[in-house]
């Protein structure tokens, strides 16, 4: 009698193979940060229209943008896999765990920036996709390559790649540039700060073990404590400069004095803790600070949908 279960399970083990590749090489494209470009992108499309945006050039932009900062990402990983071996946030990466080969990272990471630059020229327009290659060239060779392992300042500049968003999805609609999107990317540029440095605070021991200075890792908490609040505030008086300029109704003026405010206690209270000599709660304010974005970009997206 002739037994069918060992191609079943060859079969199997494809599929489960296969399945891990996919997930590695999605892993490479870091999801989580992708969803800031969903945040930032659609309200700026929305604004930028007066109303909805076509559909399709919504979804071309986001694909585009999605490639993009896959590609960044992936080089990053591929960059840093050294570093990342090390360190306790990083060491499960695809390139680290040998699910993907250094080459093969290198080769995916060309791919998508290559077809994130053709599919933005041909769906939207040149803007999008020049402002999509340098964002890529920024976070690669600016930040991760020179500032990153050289200065306790790298995430205030290197943040800048993360601000592009904005900018491409404005630009997709209009062909342009106007103060509004570059207010908006003033606001995610300040905002990138106080975002990231009480994660570093939180892996602070990482950092020290790969020599990597960001600044959670090189002051002590009473200093980054500061730093947060004064870029916090700074993020809100950004914020309301769009009331004026774009300009916005009340549900986005209400929204950025409230979400603000309330962003702005949470970065003090990091402090006060620390000054206090208190167990801090670091994570606390970089959940915060996601959350403010949020709905700061949904209120974006809203008001201007609204007839007040």
């Amino acid at each position: 009698m002739t037994s069918t279960r060992a191609p079943e399970t060859d079969s199997a083990t494809t599929r489960r193979r296969i399945g891990r590749t996919i997930r590695a090489y999605v892993a490479l494209t870091k999801p989580r940060v992708l969803e800031l470009l969903l945040v930032t992108t659609v309200p700026v499309m929305i604004l930028a229209q007066q109303g909805m945006p076509d559909l399709w050039l919504v979804l071309a932009t986001v694909i585009g943008g999605s490639l993009s900062a896959g590609s960044a990402a992936s080089f990053n990983m591929y960059l840093d896999r050294d570093i990342d071996a090390h360190m306790a946030r990083t060491d499960n990466r695809p390139i680290v765990t040998g699910e993907v080969s250094p080459r093969a990272a290198l080769v995916f990471s060309w791919v998508l920036a290559v077809a994130s630059t053709v599919w933005l020229a041909v769906t939207t327009n040149w803007l999008a996709a020049a402002l999509s290659a340098f964002a890529i060239f920024f976070y690669v060779v600016v930040y991760t390559m020179i500032l990153k392992r050289r200065t306790e300042q790298n995430i205030v500049w290197g943040g800048i790649a993360g601000c592009f968003p904005v900018l491409i999805g404005w630009s997709a609609v209009t062909g342009s540039l106007t103060w509004a999107p570059w207010i908006l990317f003033l606001v995610v540029f300040l905002w990138t700060p106080p975002h990231y440095w009480p994660l570093s605070m939180k892996y602070k021991d990482d950092y020290e073990d790969v020599d990597v200075p960001m600044l959670g890792a090189t002051r002590d908490s009473t200093q980054v404590g500061l730093q947060v609040i004064l870029y916090a505030w700074a993020t809100l008086a950004a914020s309301l400069l769009l009331i004026p300029v774009a300009p916005m109704g009340l549900v986005y003026t209400v929204s950025a004095l409230v979400f603000g405010g309330w962003f702005v206690v949470e970065s003090h209270i990091l402090y006060n803790r620390s000054v206090r000599g208190e167990q801090i709660k670091p994570m606390r304010v970089f959940h915060a600070s996601i959350t403010y974005l949020t709905l700061l970009f949904v209120a974006i997206a809203i008001d201007p949908l609204l007839p007040f």
